[in-house]
C-alpha cells in the first residue's frame, strides 16, 4: 500500500521535473551538511518545486509527500521508509513534503537525523513548525523561507532583457496578480485559482486541523482583513466585526490565519515592549493576488495595494536577514509606515506614497519622515513612489532632511 503511494509520487515528481522551473533567489545550505534542512511558506508558493531542483543534480533523493491522506493515518513509520529504499535505491537525501500533516512527525524525523538520513523538508504552518523544532531539534536543523514570486523572480518568467517600460507594464500585472507561480506558467485563471486555494488553506489548515467548529466567524475575519489590508487594527475592532464574543478567540483565529501564511502583522514600534504589544498593530496579506481574487471593493486602492506589496518584500527581506519592520506613529497620529530596524539602531524610514501629485498628502508624508527621523536619529529616508525619482532636501520647523524617492518597481528590483 505505501509502497504503490510513494511509486504514484514519484511519477508526479518525474512530471513536475519537466515543468518550466524559475530559478529561485533562496538557497539552500550545504546540502552535505547533515543538519536537518527545513523550508517554509504558503502553500503553492513553489516549496517543494525549489527543494527538488535544489536536489536534481545533488545524486539520488527520495521524495515523500505528507499532503496525501493515505500517508497521514499510516502508524508504520519504518514501512515508509522501507518503500523509499526499495523505490529510490537507498537515496542519499530525503525530501518530505508538508511534513506537518504526518502526527508526531518531529520525533519521526529526530529519530531518521540521528540513525545518518540526511533530511529536507517543507511545510506550510510557521508557528507548528517553529514550535517542534525548537523542541526537539536545537541546533541541528536550518530553515529557508519560499514565498510566492519576488518582483525580481516574477521578471524572470519573460527569459529575456526587458526595457524600463515593459518592466514598469509588468508590475502593473504583478501589482494586481500577485506572485503565486502556478497561475503564470500553466496559464490558468488567477482569480479562480487563488480564490480556491485561499479558501482551501482556511478549510484544510486551519478549520480541520483545529476542529473549528465555527467556520462563519474564521471565514469573516479573514474577508474582513483582506479588505483591509495595510490598515491598524485592534483585536478588540475584530471582536465586533466577526460578531465573536470573546477576543482571546479572535487572538486565536488571526494566529492561525498567520501561521498559515495568508497573513501577517507588523508592530507599531516603541522603545517599551509592553507598549508596543498593547498598541494596534498593521495587517498585511501574503499576495496582492489574494486581494484581487477575495477583496470585497469595487475598484483597486492603489495606494494600499502599493503599501501591500511594499510589507510583502519586506516580510521576504526580514527572513533572509536580521532585520526587522515596523510602523511608526506619534501621539498626533502621524505615521510612517515601515521602519527598518537592524539590530538596535533604525536604518531606514519608509513611506509609500502612490501619487505624489497631491501635495497635502506628500507633505504629510514628509512631515511624519522628518519627526520620525528626529526621534530616531536616522537619516536614510524613502519614498517609494509610481513613477518620482529624485533626491529632495526638506525641512520642518528647522529640521533638514534629505530624503530619496524612488519608483517601486525599481525599489523591488533592488534586493539590498
Amino acid at each position: 500500500m505505501v509502497r504503490d503511494i510513494l511509486l504514484t509520487q514519484k511519477q508526479e515528481l518525474d512530471r513536475r521535473l519537466k515543468e518550466l522551473y524559475v530559478e529561485r533567489e533562496s538557497r539552500l545550505m550545504n546540502l552535505e551538511n547533515d543538519i536537518i534542512k527545513v523550508i517554509i511558506g504558503p502553500r503553492r508558493a513553489g516549496k517543494s518545486f525549489f527543494a527538488i531542483h535544489a536536489l536534481s543534480g545533488e545524486g539520488s533523493f527520495g521524495y515523500v509527500n505528507f499532503d496525501d491522506e493515505r500517508l497521514t493515518g499510516e502508524k508504520d513509520y519504518d514501512s515508509i521508509i522501507d518503500a523509499v529504499n526499495s523505490i529510490y535505491a537507498s537515496p542519499k537525501y530525503l525530501l518530505f513534503d508538508e511534513i506537518q500533516n504526518l502526527d508526531r512527525w518531529e520525533l519521526f524525523v529526530n529519530r531518521l537525523q540521528r540513525q545518518g538520513y540526511n533530511l529536507i523538508l517543507t511545510g506550510s504552518n510557521s508557528k507548528l513548525l517553529s514550535k517542534e523544532l525548537a523542541t526537539h531539534l536545537t541546533g541541528r536543523h536550518s530553515q529557508t523561507a519560499i514565498f510566492p514570486f519576488s518582483f525580481r523572480e516574477y521578471l524572470k518568467l519573460d527569459r529575456k532583457e526587458l526595457t524600463e517600460n515593459q518592466i514598469k507594464e509588468k508590475l502593473e500585472e504583478y501589482l494586481t496578480y500577485g506572485g503565486y507561480p502556478e497561475p503564470y506558467v500553466k496559464k490558468i485563471d488567477y482569480k479562480d485559482y487563488l480564490s480556491t486555494l485561499f479558501s482551501s488553506i482556511i478549510y484544510k489548515d486551519i478549520v480541520k486541523r483545529h476542529k473549528i467548529r465555527s467556520y462563519q466567524a474564521i471565514e469573516d475575519l479573514a474577508a474582513y482583513l483582506i479588505t483591509n489590508t495595510a490598515k491598524e487594527f485592534s483585536v478588540a475592532a475584530l471582536t465586533r466585526v466577526t460578531k465573536t464574543k470573546s477576543p482571546r478567540t479572535v487572538e486565536k483565529y488571526l494566529g492561525f490565519l498567520e501561521e498559515s501564511y495568508l497573513f501577517f502583522r507588523i508592530d507599531r514600534f516603541s522603545y517599551k515592549i509592553r507598549e508596543q504589544m498593547a498598541s494596534n498593530k498593521k495587517i498585511y496579506c501574503i499576495d496582492n493576488g489574494y486581494i484581487y481574487a477575495k477583496a470585497f471593493k469595487i475598484s483597486p486602492d492603489e495606494g494600499r495595494l502599493y503599501e501591500n506589496l511594499a510589507a510583502i518584500e519586506l516580510k521576504r527581506r526580514e527572513a533572509e536577514g536580521s532585520m526587522k519592520a515596523y510602523y511608526w506613529k506619534n501621539d498626533q497620529q502621524e505615521e510612517v509606515d515601515f521602519l527598518i530596524r537592524q539590530g538596535t539602531k533604525t536604518e531606514e524610514l519608509i513611506q509609500v506614497c502612490y501619487d505624489t501629485g497631491d501635495i497635502k498628502t506628500k507633505e504629510r508624508e514628509i512631515r511624519a519622515l522628518i519627526k520620525a527621523s528626529k526621534e530616531q536619529n536616522c537619516d536614510k529616508l524613502t519614498i517609494i513612489t509610481k513613477d518620482d525619482e529624485s533626491t529632495e532636501d526638506a525641512q520642518w520647523f528647522g529640521t533638514k532632511k534629505k530624503i530619496r524617492y524612488t519608483p517601486m518597481w525599481k525599489w523591488l528590483m533592488n534586493s539590498d
